[in-house]
């Protein structure tokens, strides 16, 4: 049986698309092919991969990808924007979507302060897409009942 596959869409690519992908990898990687990517797309930062290392999940070989690389190439099953501003600017006739949602998560990136009070907001936003990956897929798992 194909798997489904999920884009999850950010603005840079660096941070909340990152760890989404991730963690559906991580738990329901059997069941779905997971992608990310960004509408300019910016390097990962560097406390995303320091936050998903506390939990265990190794980001190496990621890296920022344009929605260019997928708009219209192949199907995804679910297109999932992660941010408002891409919410607010992906195309809504997104070429081969066939569900799109949004789960707004604030930019860790974009706090501003002292590094231990952004690896708390890193932390924080990371636990947060944890929680909603869970949710999502406990009722994803109700629905194929």
């Amino acid at each position: 049986m194909d798997k489904t596959r999920v884009l999850f869409l950010c603005t840079g690519n660096s941070a909340r698309s990152q760890m989404a992908e991730a963690f559906l990898r991580r738990y329901a990687g059997d069941k779905y092919d997971v992608f990310s990517a960004g509408l300019e797309p910016k390097e990962i930062h560097p406390l995303t991969r320091q936050v998903m290392q506390e939990v265990n999940i190794d980001l190496q070989g990621h890296y920022a990808k344009h929605v260019r690389e997928y708009m219209g190439k192949m199907h995804f099953g679910y297109l999932i924007t992660v941010c408002a501003d891409a919410e607010e600017k992906c195309p809504s006739a997104f070429p081969g979507v066939s569900h799109r949602l949004h789960w707004p998560f604030e930019d860790p990136a974009a706090f501003m302060g002292k590094n231990d009070k952004k690896l708390q907001k890193f932390r924080k936003v990371r636990n947060r897409i944890d929680e909603q990956i869970k949710k999502w897929l406990a009722e994803q798992h109700k629905n194929d009942d």
